[in-house]
C-alpha cells in the first residue's frame, strides 16, 4: 500500500506533545531548505546540518553552503525583529567537505542515470552522517530536504531513513515536502531571498547529464 509521508508529517505536527522537539535536518542547499524552514520553524528547534560531499567543485560547494548561511542568518534575523513570533531560531552545522567520500561511494555507478542507484547510495551516504551526527547531538528527529526536489524518490529516501533511525535510535521525520505546493513555495522563496540556484544536484554526473539535455535542445 502506498504511503502519504506528507499525511504522516501533518499527523506528527498534529501532536503538541513535538512541539519544541529538536530536529536535525540535513539541507542539500538553501532553495531547497527554504519551504521546509518556513514550515517547520514553528514547530521544531531546527539545527540544519549542510553535509554534501557529492557536490564535485570546492568552488560550487562554498557558494552554496553560503547561500544556506546568508538564508538561516535572514529567518533568525526576521525572528529578532519581531517577525514569526511562533517560531525557534535556527541552528547551522557544516559537516566536512570531502568529495572523495562521494566518488568512493558511487564507485561502479558512475554511469547509471540520475534518479537509480547511484543516487540512492548518494543518499544513504548523507543520511547516514545525518542520523550519527543527530544521536551525538541528542536530536528527538532527523530528516533532509531532499524530498522537496520533483527529481528524488522521496519513496526511497523515506526507507532508507527508517532504516537509519532503527540503526542509530533516532526516529525519522517521514516526509514528501514536494507536496502541497511545497517546491512551489520553495521556488517563490528562491526569488524573494535572491538565493543562489542550480540546476542540478551538486555531482558531476548531475552536471554532464543537465549539459547534455540542454545541448539536445539547443
Amino acid at each position: 500500500m502506498n504511503r502519504n509521508y506528507a499525511r504522516e508529517l501533518e499527523q506528527i505536527l498534529m501532536n503538541q506533545e513535538n512541539r519544541g522537539k529538536r530536529l536535525f535536518l540535513h539541507s542539500c542547499c538553501a532553495p531547497c531548505s527554504s519551504y521546509v524552514l518556513e514550515y517547520l520553524r514553528s514547530f521544531f528547534r531546527i539545527t540544519v546540518f549542510y553535509y554534501n560531499p557529492n557536490i564535485t567543485m570546492e568552488e560550487e560547494y562554498l557558494k552554496r553552503v553560503a547561500e544556506q548561511k546568508r538564508l538561516i542568518e535572514e529567518f533568525n534575523r526576521q525572528l529578532r525583529s519581531g517577525e514569526g513570533e511562533d517560531a525557534y531560531p535556527i541552528d547551522i552545522i557544516e559537516g566536512d567537505y570531502q568529495s572523495s567520500l562521494f566518488f568512493d561511494c558511487v564507485k561502479g555507478l558512475e554511469h547509471c542515470k540520475e534518479g537509480g542507484e547511484r543516487c540512492f547510495a548518494c543518499y544513504g551516504l548523507r543520511l547516514k552522517e545525518t542520523a550519527k551526527k543527530a544521536l551525538e547531538a541528542h536530536a528527538d528527529y532527523f530528516t533532509t530536504t531532499l524530498t522537496i526536489s520533483p527529481l528524488k524518490n522521496a519513496v526511497k529516501i523515506n526507507e532508507i531513513g527508517e532504516k537509519l533511525a532503527g540503526q542509530y535510535g533516532v526516529p525519522f521525520l517521514p516526509s514528501d515536502f514536494k507536496k502541497k505546493d511545497g517546491y512551489k513555495r520553495s521556488i517563490e522563496l528562491s526569488k524573494e531571498y535572491h538565493l543562489y540556484r542550480q540546476n542540478y544536484c551538486g555531482c558531476i554526473f548531475s552536471q554532464k547529464e543537465r549539459e547534455a539535455e540542454t545541448n539536445r535542445q539547443g
